[in-house]
């Protein structure tokens, strides 16, 4: 692309970022197109070691917000969660929230505490949750990414959308802000610890 008076980038930029918000909205509009189905009232760990489950983690609420967390080894899902950590009041207020992990519950423990998270984290270890909501692979790898789940008035949860993670995706605001850098986000990735 040849260089552009300064005009001329600023417009382009400005038609840029209104055709995303457009993409977006059909990507969002697409993604409740999904076929909804039925989940089980799964038995998940917190980090007490208590079993509770998939249906009071709800609350008072409709909706339920599951972050599908790759567990401690994985540096990309911490940096997620620490993201989301600051809007976790916010996403309260509208939706149940909560992170969950393979990790058995004493490590999920360890690191929700070291990172601050304030969000209720829970292991999915022994059961089968990650792998029936789509958050395993062929291989039986964990995934990251995020479900919502709805429970209905007879009590019955429906797994509603959901969406992969990734480096560079809308749900950690990070890489936006480092492809402002005059250099991207580069070869940049994260570490538990700096």
């Amino acid at each position: 692309m040849s260089s552009l008076p300064a005009e001329q980038v600023e417009k382009v930029i400005e038609e840029k970022e209104k055709e995303l918000i457009r993409v977006k909205e059909e990507l969002a509009a697409l993604r409740k197109q999904l076929p909804s189905f039925m989940v089980k009232d799964y038995l998940l760990t917190t980090t007490e070691g208590t079993k509770v489950a998939l249906s009071k983690l709800f609350g008072d609420k409709k909706e339920l917000v599951v972050i599908h967390n790759m567990g401690k080894s994985c540096p990309y899902c911490t940096l997620w969660a620490d993201g989301l950590n600051g809007f976790t009041k916010h996403i309260e207020n509208k939706a149940s929230f909560v992170l969950t992990s393979p990790d058995d519950y004493q490590k999920l423990d360890q690191i929700s505490k070291s990172r601050g998270w304030e969000f209720n984290c829970l292991s999915t270890e022994g059961s089968t949750f990650k792998e029936d909501l789509g958050f395993k692979d062929e291989n039986r790898n964990v995934l990251p990414g995020v479900s919502v789940l709805l429970k209905n008035d007879d009590g019955s949860i429906h797994h509603y959308t959901k969406a992969a993670f990734g480096p560079g995706d809308e749900y950690c605001s990070i890489w936006s802000l480092f492809e402002l850098l005059p250099g991207g986000s580069g070869d940049w990735g994260p570490r538990n610890k700096y």
